[in-house]
This record gives C-alpha cells, structure tokens and sequence, in this order.
C-alpha cells in the first residue's frame, strides 16, 4: 500500500511532538536519535513543499498605475 503524503502542516505538528519529547530528556539515547532522525526527515518534507509553494506564489505590482503579475522571489536574508 502507497504511503500517504504528509501535509506541511502535519509535518509541523509532528516536529513540534518530536521537540518536546527530547526536550523532555526522558529517552534514552538510541531513541533520542531515533526520533532526531525522524525529525530531519520532516525538516526536509517542509522544506520541499515550501519551496514548491515558493514557485507558484505571484505578487501584484503597480508599474506606471498598470497591476502587473510578478514571480515571488523571499528574501535570503
């Protein structure tokens, strides 16, 4: 059965989960990593599906009192 798609949200919660339980200090280190490996997986899900909503974002701009349609480029500060 095909593994279903985590929502960007659903992968925020779940970090979330994940900071709080080793903050908690309660795991022994082979969970530890266990759950710090989870969370690197889903640090890259959220990336990728940011970067894809990057692409498609457009921004109106006012040139010579004409709106115009221009790509989203973020700022990397």
């Amino acid at each position: 059965m095909p593994k279903k798609e985590l929502s960007f949200e659903n992968a925020m919660e779940r970090l979330e989960e994940i900071a709080s339980q080793l903050e908690s200090g309660e795991f022994t280190l082979d969970e530890a990593l266990k759950l710090y490996e989870e969370g690197v997986k889903l640090i890259g899900v959220c990336e990728t599906k940011l970067k894809t909503v990057e692409g498609s974002v457009k921004i109106l701009v006012n040139k010579e009192g004409e709106l115009t349609e221009e790509d989203f480029t973020p700022n990397e500060n």
